[in-house]
Parts: C-alpha cells; structure tokens; sequence
C-alpha cells in the first residue's frame, strides 16, 4: 500500500501495480500496436511502390515513430493514463502525487519506453520495477509518474475542518511550489485529529508545522492568527487552485467548507459570507423624532465561532467560552 498526497491535501491509499499485473497490460498493448503497425505498413507498401528506396525508408521510419511511440503517448495522454492493456488490467497511470496525467508525462514515458521496452525487449523495464519499491520503471521515474490499481475499494479519509471565513483568500499569494508533499501529508493528518490531542500538544505541533510551512513559502505566518487555522487556510487555498487548474478559470465553484459560490478568474474577489444575524437600526429623520433602537441581544443569541473574529476585534471571545474547534489556544 503506497500512500500518496493529492493537490487538497488529501491522502489516498493506493496500491502500485506489480510486475506481472504491468507485464500484462504491456503485451497487451503491444499486441495492438503491432497489428496497428503491420496495416499500416502494408499500405504504405502499396501505395509507395513507385518511390525510390529512400523514400520509402524514410516513409517506413515515420509509421514507425507515429505507431509504435506516437500511438500509446496519445492514447495516454487523451485517456488520462489508462491504455487499452491497462483498462483491461485495471491499472491507470497517475502522477507522483496521484493526480491525472498529462502530455509532457506521457511524452517522457514513451520516449524512454522505446529503449526501455522496444530495443531491449523489455528487459531494462524489467528489472527496473523489480529493484523499486514501488515498482516503476526509468521511465516512471523520470516523468514522475506511478502505475497503480484501480479496482481496489475506495479508502476513507479523515475530514479536514474549515479554516475560519475571515481567513478566505487571504493566502491567495503565497507561493506553495517549494512545499513537499510529506510536509502536505505531515499537515492533513494534523488537522484531521487535532480534537483528538492534547491541547498542549496540539498547539505545539500546530506551531511548528506552521513554521516549516511559513519557511517553505517564504512568508511568515501573520499576527493574530492561530496557528491551526492557518494551516486549515494555506490547504484550503491549495484546494482552491488545484481546482482552478483542473476547471480553468472563471468557472463558478461552490466553496467547500460554507456553500459560497466563488467565482475563480482574474476579476474575481472573495465573497465574504452573509452575517449570522442583522438586525436594522432606523435612522433619525428631520421630519420627525428618532425612532427607538431596537434592545440589544444577549450572548446567547448565536454560537460563538472559533476564530471567526481576527485577534483584538471587540467581539473576540476567550478560549474557555470557545467550543472544541481545533483552533483556539490552549487553557
């Protein structure tokens, strides 16, 4: 089992395809190509008899550069990993971090793939997935991919609590390439069990992943914000632009913590989300006396909402009075 660190933080328990499972779906696949290969060349043949040798030689070394490494590279590429020997397997390519595939990964794997798998007959690719761990191939390991199964049962994960609405958008800055996923992996697991800490601990271990994370960025962690919820923050804005990539901007998303639609594009801006409760106050008009204001409400009127209020705002509440968020600071 090989666990893996999505682009929202999330941990999939994948298992990677062994040797004779990935064995399989290669000959599999060759056996198309090579029928594929052999029509092809016998068209060509008929209908370049009246060329000179060169030409066909020439003509001869395209269909071979176009069948046997063009065809799986788009095949891979526009099926997002998954060939015809590998759907019958139940195998599918995927990234490092178990996302789908795209043309410069299918591009590198075909390439090495002709010296790994053509021209040595598969015996580089052989005892390359034999010595790895994970059982890749050079070819796997240059494109960072990974070849996993598909017919397993879907694992469940821990749930990941929202950082608080104030915090929306505010890290949409930061820049998150240098974060590896073992830090993303280190994170997730935290926020996903916080309750089940420790006050102290968790704090603890909440501000030092707050500070790995704030050196990794380049930017410090801002006053007044918890260190919990700034992580719950800096993952939700990973979330965020994962989905960008995968839909393309100007697409309207639903937020996925509190339903709010957000718009993702140039000219977006965040939408704060409505207030609990809003109560009108008349205004004093020249043509008559003020009206009454309407009598203030208690404490009891809302739940309070952990670090819902940025640190030094009138309406902050202190950690006793706080329910079990995760993220208010230790007693």
């Amino acid at each position: 089992m090989s666990e893996l660190v999505t682009g929202e933080a999330v941990a999939l328990e994948l298992r990677p395809a062994r040797l004779p499972s990935r064995t399989l779906a290669i000959l599999l696949d060759m056996a198309v190509a090579v029928v594929v290969y052999v029509a092809v060349m016998v068209a060509l043949v008929l209908s370049t008899a009246s060329l000179d040798e060169a030409a066909q030689i020439a003509v001869s070394i395209a269909a071979f550069l176009l069948v046997l490494v063009g065809g799986p590279i788009a095949v891979e590429t526009l099926s997002h990993g998954r060939s015809l020997g590998k759907m019958a397997v139940g195998l599918r390519v995927v990234r490092d971090d178990g996302g789908p595939i795209r043309f410069r990964h299918a591009l590198v794997r075909g390439a090495i793939g002709v010296v790994e798998i053509l021209l040595t007959l598969g015996v580089v690719a052989v005892i390359a997935s034999l010595v790895s761990a994970r059982g890749r191939r050079i070819g796997d390991v240059f494109a960072g991919t990974l070849v996993v199964r598909e017919r397993v049962p879907a694992a469940r994960t821990g749930f990941v609590p929202p950082p608080p609405p104030w915090l929306a958008g505010r890290f949409s800055g930061l820049d998150l390439s240098s974060v590896p996923d073992d830090l993303w992996l280190a994170i997730r697991q935290y926020l996903t069990r916080m309750r089940q800490l420790d006050p102290q601990v968790g704090w603890a271990m909440a501000a030092r992943l707050a500070t790995d994370l704030a050196d990794r960025t380049g930017t410090p962690v801002p006053q007044g914000v918890v260190p919990a919820a700034y992580l719950a923050a800096v993952v939700q804005e990973r979330q965020a632009r994962e989905v960008r990539r995968t839909f393309g901007n100007g697409t309207p998303t639903t937020a996925p913590t509190g339903g709010v639609p957000v718009v993702h594009g140039p000219h977006a801006s965040p939408v704060p989300p409505a207030p609990a409760h809003v109560v009108p106050v008349p205004t004093a008009t020249a043509a008559g006396p003020s009206a009454p204001l309407p009598p203030s409400h208690g404490p009891t009127d809302g739940p309070a909402v952990s670090g819902d209020a940025p640190s030094g705002s009138s309406g902050a509440t202190t950690p006793t009075d706080r329910p079990s968020s995760g993220f208010a600071p230790p007693a």
